[in-house]
């Protein structure tokens, strides 16, 4: 069974860096197009990050424009998110996806799989 594990999240003051790692199972993920999305408490989860299938497009919302770097390693079928100069408000539950359309995407709608979700805490 295709399987999503995200792993990185932890706490972090303010101006600090982390990395978020997403280790697929039970299939090759190579064709699809991987995904960040978070959810903090009481708001909507929201869009992060995109990257393509072959890694040759990578879309972000504009609160990770400059601060979020998306890539992935097909041979390990991992995805990762890179998270430098966070903010408190970033502080939320960050969930890897893949999309089997192979391309960025932006919506839950295009979501195939999700991942379990890691927390990530900013502290002032």
């Amino acid at each position: 069974q295709a399987q999503l594990v995200e792993s990185g999240g932890g706490l972090v003051q303010a101006g600090g860096s982390l990395r978020l790692s997403c280790a697929a199972s039970g299939r090759t993920f190579g064709s699809y197009a991987m995904g960040w999305f978070r959810q903090a408490p009481g708001k909507e989860r929201e869009f992060i990050a995109a990257i393509s299938w072959n890694a040759g497009s990578t879309l972000y919302a504009d609160t990770a424009k400059g601060r979020f770097t998306i890539s992935r390693d097909n041979a390990k079928n991992t995805a990762y998110l890179q998270m430098n100069s966070l903010k408190p408000e970033d502080t939320a539950v960050y969930y890897c996806t893949a999309s089997a359309g192979g391309w960025v995407f932006t919506t839950t709608s295009r979501v195939t799989y999700w991942g379990q979700g890691t927390q990530v805490t900013v502290s002032s």
